[in-house]
Formats: structure tokens, sequence, C-alpha cells
């Protein structure tokens, strides 16, 4: 605890540092939406992008069913085109999705430099803890289980030798950004406090490398970072994760009373979480974008880079109602035969949509 305590401290001063250092002389807001209505916006359009996809893709397949039972095309022949028909659904989420994470990198770059108009920070909450409800005022019919839309970015980078201090990365250039789903379960059926939360997320863990560098996988199963013969204009290093969070997670809402009966409110106060993750690797890939003479040059390479094909760690958050800051950090090593072990930390904003 004490070593993820330090790594917190240390990334939230590099990060600060960093945020402040940038120019904020052409501040300005952007209409009237606040910087959480926009999030949300955003949220909602990727949520139905999955759902209009996974549709189309439903169709697709019963209709391949229909020619499957006249006898039109074989057995080998709809599995395959059933294949090919996923594969193409899941890349169109893939495009749609980064759009609108493009979106949301920008409305992040905004809100950092003060061009979005925020709520105001000088509200301040009273934390209740509710006290235990007894059977005769609990309404049966209450829930014990919500479902969530989760969307979480910052600040992503490498810790290295224990430090995350004089980086072989950018601080924020270098992000992550995650979206899933999740259910909230309450632990006692008449005590709000505890619940556990699970589900499963997709994490886009980005690393831009600083003098020019980028990661050449060796022969000896080493990735290593070199200097690019030619200046870049990016370096861009993504690795794409589908893994399970399990958090136990304090509710502090208060609950409500109507007409004698009692009903339990989550996600409207003060919530901290705590646990874990793990996951697998579904890809990774490099993106270097440079000029030579008058001709811009852009290069993407996928593959493994050696890196680990499995992720676990472990996560925490604090916050109120949806908004919280987030902390992940990963107990094994990005790259799997490095000699020196380099540790991914994330630490931003996550919301959790009910």
């Amino acid at each position: 605890m004490t070593k993820i305590i330090f790594y917190l401290t240390a990334f939230i001063l590099l990060f600060a540092c960093n945020t402040q250092a940038q120019d904020t002389k052409h501040k300005g807001e952007q209409g009237q939406k606040t910087f959480e209505s926009q999030v949300k916006s955003i949220a909602t359009k990727i949520e139905n992008i999955t759902k209009e996809e996974k549709s189309a893709l439903k169709l697709e397949v019963e209709a391949v069913d229909v020619k499957l039972e006249k006898g039109q095309i074989t057995k080998d022949e709809a599995d395959k085109e059933k294949q090919n028909l996923a594969e193409k659904r899941a890349k169109n989420i893939e495009v749609r999705v980064a759009v609108e994470q493009e979106k949301l990198n920008n409305l992040v770059q905004q809100k950092v430099e003060g061009k979005i108009k925020v709520t105001d920070s000088t509200q301040t909450y009273t934390i209740v803890i509710p006290a235990k409800l007894s059977k005769d005022n609990f309404k049966r019919h209450e829930k014990r289980t919500t479902s969530q839309f989760v969307l979480a970015f910052g600040a992503n980078n490498l810790v290295t030798d224990k430090a995350v201090a004089n980086s072989d990365f950018y601080y924020w250039q270098s992000h992550f950004f995650e979206w899933g789903f999740t259910n909230n379960t309450r632990i006692f059926k008449y005590d709000n406090l505890l619940h556990l939360k699970y589900g499963f997320s997709v994490m886009y863990n980005n690393l831009c490398p600083t003098d020019n560098r980028y990661f050449v996988p060796a022969s000896n199963n080493q990735t290593n970072l070199e200097v690019f013969p030619y200046e870049l204009a990016d370096s861009r290093f993504k690795n794409v994760y589908l893994f399970a969070p399990l958090h136990l997670e304090f509710d502090f809402s208060k609950n409500k009373s109507n007409q004698g009966s009692s009903h339990f409110n989550t996600h409207k106060g003060v919530r901290f979480g705590i646990g874990g993750y793990g996951g697998f690797r579904i890809k990774s890939k490099q993106k270097l974008f440079y000029s030579v003479d008058d001709d811009k040059v852009r290069i993407k390479t996928k593959g493994d880079f050696n890196a680990n094909d499995f992720i676990y760690g472990v996560s925490t958050y604090l916050g109120y109602k949806e908004t919280s800051l987030y902390l992940k950090y990963d107990l094994n090593p990005l790259f799997e035969n490095n000699t020196i072990d380099q540790n991914n930390i994330s630490l931003g904003i996550r919301f959790d949509f009910n």
C-alpha cells in the first residue's frame, strides 16, 4: 500500500506540473454546455454505437441462417460468412468509437486550457452515513443490483525502477481511455454501505516516447527504445486490453424516505472503491509520423512487441455521485522479457453513468 501511495503522489505532482506549464492566454468558453454534460453525451454516443452495430450483426447472422436452412450455402460457408460479418462489425465499432475518443481527447484538452464552462467548484457537500434499515420500513421491490456505463480517461505512464519521475514518456501526451459496463450489487439486504461492483471494460493505453525515440523489438525478445533516423512529429505506442474489474464499493449516498417507506440511493453521494482487474491484450500498435523533404510519412506497425498477453493489477477510485478520481496500477510488467520491469500506471477521471 505504501508503494501505491508513493506512485499516486508522484504521478499527481508530475501531472500537475505538466498541466500548469501549458499556455492559457487564450481562455474562453465553449457555449453553455458544462464539461460533464458533454462527456455524458459522448458516452451515450459510444453506447449507441455498440448497440447499433450489434443489432445490425444480429440481422446479418439471421440472414445467413436463412440461406443455410434453404440449402443455398454449406455450414462451413455459413460459419465463415458469420466470422467475416463479426469482424466487419467489430472494425466498425473500433473506427466509430475512435472518432468519439478523439472528440473526448479534444474536450479534455480544452478543459485543461480553461475553454470549457465548469460547474461551481465552491459547492460543499454533506456526507451522511445512512443508518441501517429494518425489514418493516423497506420496500420489497427495491432492486439490489443496478448497472452503469463506465467511461474513464487521463494520463498514462510506466513505472521504471520503482519511480515514474524522469520518465522516458511524455506525461500528458501519454494517456489512457477506457469504456465498459458494470453491475453494482448491494451486499447486505438492509444496509446500503457496501456494494460489489463488477463487469468488463475495454482499455486503450498510449505511450509517447521522448527524445525522438520509438520501440524496436530485438532478436533476444527485448523491446528497446531507440532514436529514429528522422525527426518525428509523433511517436505513439498503443496497447488495447479487454479486462474484468472487481471492486468493493463504499457508497455513502443518503437514503430517501417517502410516506413511511425507505428507498436506497446509489451514486448520489460520496463513493469509494478498491479492488483489482484481470484480462488479456487484444492488440498492440505503433504509429510514427514524420516528414522526408516535402513528403509526409505515416507508419503503422502491428505486432506483439514482446508485450505480455495478460494483464492484472490493482485499482481504486474516490468521488462524488457519478464522477471519481481513478487510479490503476499493473502488477505485471508491460514487456514480458525485458531485463528491467516497467509497469503501467494510469491516473484520471472516471464516470459511472446509471
